[in-house]
């Protein structure tokens, strides 16, 4: 067979077995603009748990100890540092602003929360602001009316809203809680040099892309951005549509999958949460959307049952488009 031939061939049958794949081939040869950083959660770093990532090609971690002060934070960072490793961000999670009786004691402790990403050398702490619940509608027919200038929403959905009024008027307080909170937060994450990032969880807020978006842009300010969870939503709207929505927005990602089942009529039901790949989301599809809007940084896994050396070998594959 001559050289011209056989290398046609090759790519021939390198495209049909992507096909199979059900990877597309361009995808696969994409030369992606933008790098991804893998990370892992883990509580406070040691030099075992951070060698255990490196070894599983991790680039660095998330930390959830965001109680223990900056001052044994920077003993962690240096560790990190010798190990060629890096504590990219914090996990404070969930808090409740929206209850008044612990709007001071949340507000202090997303202060100390902030202060030890800093001695940590992190540049983001995951919050979740508050959450709410009442009547809502399905999954998939969430359609909110709200207004760009306040972020008080009208309508969550076509038609009559009257079974939802009690869950609009929550979702109303708690966004005018929240928005008090990180006014009050941001001269702290401005000094400390750590943004804000607002993750998208089953806090039933700021459900939709656009709205998501607009709650995070409201504050015109550097030191709020999103930390956006890949497969959180996924029951909501497509991953990709809450990349493209949020745009430069988005500080930092988790990876995760999420299975639908929308064989149920009410477009609610699910499989839940399960191991990268394994789900809904369509990753050649993300990595794209990603690279449009030009994110470079961090993607840390989170949770997963995987053993840690397949869930860095499924890292590389969504990192590489597939």
């Amino acid at each position: 067979m001559k050289r011209r031939e056989f290398l046609k061939n090759a790519m021939v049958l390198t495209a049909a077995a992507s096909c199979w794949q059900g990877i597309p081939a361009s995808t696969q040869a994409a030369e992606w603009k933008t790098k991804i950083l893998k990370g892992y959660i883990c509580g406070y770093p040691t030099e075992d748990n951070l060698m255990h990532f490196k070894r599983n090609s991790f680039d660095g971690v998330e930390s959830t100890d965001w109680s223990c002060g900056p001052a044994k934070a920077a003993e962690a960072r240096k560790v990190a540092e010798k190990l060629g490793m890096r504590i990219h961000s914090v996990l404070f999670g969930w808090a409740n602003v929206n209850n008044p009786a612990s709007f001071d004691k949340d507000i202090a402790n997303i202060s100390l929360a902030l202060e030890t990403t800093q001695g940590y050398g992190g540049d983001a702490l995951l919050v979740v602001p508050c959450r709410t619940g009442g009547t809502m509608p399905n999954p998939r027919e969430f359609k909110i009316e709200f207004d760009p200038d306040t972020l008080m929403v009208s309508k969550v959905a076509e038609g009559d809203n009257t079974p939802y009024q009690a869950y609009i008027e929550a979702q109303n307080t708690a966004t005018k809680a929240s928005i008090e909170a990180i006014k009050r937060l941001i001269p702290v994450a401005e000094k400390t040099g750590v943004v804000i990032a607002l993750e998208n969880v089953w806090n039933n807020l700021w459900i939709t892309p656009d709205f998501y978006a607009a709650f995070v842009k409201y504050f015109k300010n550097p030191w709020v951005k999103a930390y956006f969870d890949l497969g959180n939503n996924v029951k909501y709207a497509a991953t990709e549509d809450y990349i493209y929505a949020l745009g430069d927005s988005i500080v930092k990602l988790h990876a995760k999958d999420y299975k639908l089942d929308l064989t149920r009529p009410d477009c609610g039901g699910y499989k839940g949460f399960v191991n990268l790949r394994d789900g809904s989301v369509n990753w050649p599809v993300v990595r794209k959307a990603i690279d449009d809007i030009g994110y470079n940084g961090f993607m840390t896994i989170e949770g997963g049952s995987d053993p840690i050396a397949k869930k860095s070998a499924d890292m590389d594959l969504i990192i590489a488009g597939k």
